[in-house]
């Protein structure tokens, strides 16, 4: 396990999180994608998606799971993280048999999702600058979770972004599928991606992931 610690010591404060509006145009080429899709489906979110907190809010937030963006016909469509795409039926799947999340309306437990870029990419590619300016939501995001121990981060993307919102350096904190870091005060696993072609390619299989998310909780329940 890496337990560097390199920068400051990120402590979370419980303070408000700041989510972008729902007309963001910081990134524009984000911002024209969903123009073009709110012309093309009045009916779909088509807008940012917003961190998911269990009903207790952010406060309550024990774990959180960061993925890269929303997905065009899944969280872009329907306004919640990971709802209504493949990747999310994986997940939701293993939070619920690990005791993260309960019921079919998908009750999160001291649990709490996000993404890493809040808006649907292109061919779910986000570019450098986009993910770097969405940043100060995920740092926000984490700052308005004092409770906060641990993080499944989804991708290398999703990872790299998530270590520097926690004020490291991804250099000191490389990604490696199945890998615990601590960043600060924060134990931060990465995993590959649960998407549809990780999974048809047998990159990550479904026992893999879940050996994961086992390893969070006994991390949290210690």
């Amino acid at each position: 396990m890496n337990t560097t610690t390199d920068g400051p010591v990120f402590r979370t404060t419980g303070q408000t999180a700041v989510e972008p509006d729902h007309d963001c145009a910081l990134c524009p080429r984000l911002h024209g994608f969903i123009a073009e899709n709110r012309r093309l489906h009045p009916e779909w979110h088509n807008g940012p998606v917003k961190t998911w907190h269990p009903p207790e809010g952010p406060e309550s937030v024990e774990f959180l799971v960061v993925g890269l963006a929303p997905g065009l016909r899944g969280a872009n469509r329907t306004g919640r993280p990971f709802t209504g795409d493949a990747s999310g039926d994986l997940l939701f799947s293993v939070l619920i048999d690990k005791g993260f999340a309960a019921g079919k309306d998908l009750r999160l437990k001291r649990t709490a999702i996000t993404n890493a870029v809040r808006c649907v990419p292109p061919a779910n590619k986000p570019v450098g600058a986009e993910i770097n300016t969405c940043r100060v939501f995920l740092q926000s995001s984490i700052t308005a979770m004092p409770r906060l121990r641990a993080i499944v981060s989804l991708g290398k993307i999703a990872h790299d972004s998530t270590v520097r919102a926690l004020e490291g350096r991804p250099a000191a904190h490389p990604f490696a599928h199945h890998q615990a870091t601590d960043v600060g005060n924060v134990r931060l696993f990465s995993s590959y991606h649960c998407s549809r072609y990780n999974i048809n390619t047998g990159r990550l299989t479904p026992e893999m992931f879940a050996a994961l998310f086992d390893d969070v909780r006994t991390f949290l329940s210690g």
